[in-house]
């Protein structure tokens, strides 16, 4: 009973730890879709740390007006994908098919912006219509195929799962690193802000005191020309 009194702490904390990390990492990858015209493109803004690998899967249906719904896009139509990173340099520029998958690695911190858009040598296959574009983008340890890790690696279940939470801490210290970046940011922009007020308030002390040391100077101009003082 002694020795399990003894180990219950440290397990019920890693246990708590678990369910932290998991809670810290669960927003690392989410789905969506949207709908496009011929000629729109999409933007999306994703927040990305550095040094860490972006995967995202599409797939397009086209409006089909006698079925009156989205139906799989024909091999024609294609996407053209565009990644920007905080810098405005392009990270990732390439044409893929009506289905598809991107992979780009992020090499600073900070906004990333993915945009699609439809190509524009096959519009004769819109006729009009809309494009519906279902997105699934993972960041980090998300991206990881850990059933296909274990296989080719022959880990134990233990040894995965001990594989998963190392990979997840590794993302989390990423994470960590761009919020202090982040607050490192906005701090010098508030002590920068704070400064040109100092300065300001200090010019307009200084104005109002020429200005009043001016109109003394020149009311008592005025008095002696007049012979009232």
């Amino acid at each position: 009973m002694a020795g399990g009194g003894r180990w219950g702490l440290p397990v019920a904390a890693a246990v708590a730890a678990l369910c932290l990390v998991a809670q810290l990492v669960g927003r690392g990858a989410h789905a969506l879709y949207f709908h496009i015209g011929e000629t729109e493109k999409r933007c999306f803004i994703e927040e990305i740390p550095d040094e860490t690998m972006v995967i995202g899967n599409y797939r397009t249906q086209l409006w089909d007006k006698q079925a009156e719904a989205f139906l799989p896009s024909t091999p024609g139509l294609g996407m053209f994908v565009e990644v920007k990173d905080p810098d405005k340099k392009v990270v990732l520029s390439r044409q893929y098919g009506s289905e598809g998958r991107f992979t780009f690695t992020s090499h600073t911190h900070g906004e990333h912006q993915i945009c699609l858009h439809s190509n524009s040598t096959r519009m004769a296959l819109f006729s009009g219509g809309k494009l519906r574009v279902h997105l699934d983008i993972q960041v980090g340890e998300h991206t990881n195929n850990y059933p296909e890790i274990a296989a080719k690696d022959k880990l134990t279940e233990l040894q995965l799962r001990a594989r998963q939470l190392l990979d997840q801490v590794e993302q989390i210290q990423k994470e960590q690193n761009y919020q202090r970046y982040r607050e490192e940011r906005f701090r010098m922009t508030s002590e920068s802000t704070n400064q040109r007020v100092l300065w300001w308030s200090i010019a307009q002390t200084i104005i109002l005191i020429i200005t009043g040391v001016w109109q003394m100077r020149h009311l008592k101009s005025f008095f002696e020309a007049k012979k009232l003082v």
